[in-house]
C-alpha cells in the first residue's frame, strides 16, 4: 500500500473511531465506573468484535449482509435488543463506592464479552467496512490479504487509542461522581445513551448501504 493511500486510510480510521457510537458509550460508561485500567477489558472486547467484523468483510460475508435483507435485519435487530438490554442494565445499576474498587477483577470477563457483542452485533459496521475497504485496496495487486491485514490492524490500533482517550476522559469526570445522587444520574444518562444508540441502529436502513 502506497504511503499516500495509507495516510488517507489512517485519517479515515481516526474519524471513524472518533465518531460517537455504542462502543464509545460502553467505554465511557466503564471508564467512569472503573477508571482507565478497569476499562481495558471492555476496550479489548470491542476490538474482538471489531476484528471479527473485519474478518467477515475479508472473507466475503459482509457481501451477504449487503445483499440479503433477511440476514441484515436479523443481525440488526439482535443488536438493537442487546443495546436496549444494556441500557436497562445501566439505568437500574446499583451505585458504587468509587473509593473501593473491589469486585472489578470479577467483572472483567463480563465486561470483555459484553463489549465484544456491542461491536459484533452492529451490521452497520460490516456494511460500512464493505464500502470503505474497496476504496483503498489495489484490485490488481496480488497481496490482497496483506492489504486487508494492514487496514484491519490500523483500524484496531487507532480504535484502541481513541477508546483509551474516551476512558481517560470519563475517569477524569469520576471525581464528580462520588455521591450516590450523581452516580444514579450518570447511570440514567448512559442508560439513555445506550437506548439512543439502539434507536440509531434500528433506523439504519439496508437500502442505504
Amino acid at each position: 500500500m502506497a504511503l499516500e493511500l495509507f495516510l488517507a486510510f489512517l485519517a479515515a480510521a481516526i474519524l471513524i473511531s472518533l465518531s460517537p457510537g455504542a462502543g464509545a458509550v460502553n467505554t465511557m460508561s466503564t471508564g467512569l465506573r472503573y477508571g482507565v485500567k478497569g476499562a481495558l477489558p471492555a476496550i479489548m472486547g470491542l476490538q474482538l468484535g471489531y476484528g471479527l467484523q473485519v474478518v467477515l468483510v475479508g472473507v466475503g460475508l459482509g457481501a451477504l449482509l449487503s445483499q440479503s435483507q433477511l440476514a441484515f435485519e436479523l443481525i440488526k435487530w439482535f443488536g438493537v435488543l442487546y443495546l436496549v438490554y444494556l441500557g436497562y442494565q445501566k439505568w437500574t445499576q446499583a451505585t458504587l463506592n468509587l473509593e473501593v474498587q473491589a469486585g472489578v477483577n470479577e467483572s472483567r470477563s463480563r465486561q470483555f464479552w459484553q463489549a465484544a457483542f456491542v461491536n459484533l452485533t452492529n451490521p452497520k459496521a460490516t456494511v460500512f467496512l464493505l464500502a470503505l475497504f474497496p476504496q483503498f485496496v489495489d484490485p490488481l495487486a496480488a497481496n490482497q490479504a496483506l492489504q486487508y491485514s494492514i487496514m484491519g490492524s490500523t483500524l484496531i490500533v487507532v480504535d484502541i487509542l481513541v477508546m483509551v482517550g474516551y476512558a481517560s476522559l470519563a475517569s477524569v469526570l469520576s471525581r464528580w461522581m462520588k455521591s450516590e445522587r450523581h452516580q444514579k444520574l450518570q447511570n440514567r444518562i448512559f442508560g439513555a445513551m445506550f437506548v439512543a444508540a439502539a434507536g440509531l441502529m434500528a433506523s439504519y436502513s439496508h437500502k442505504t448501504a
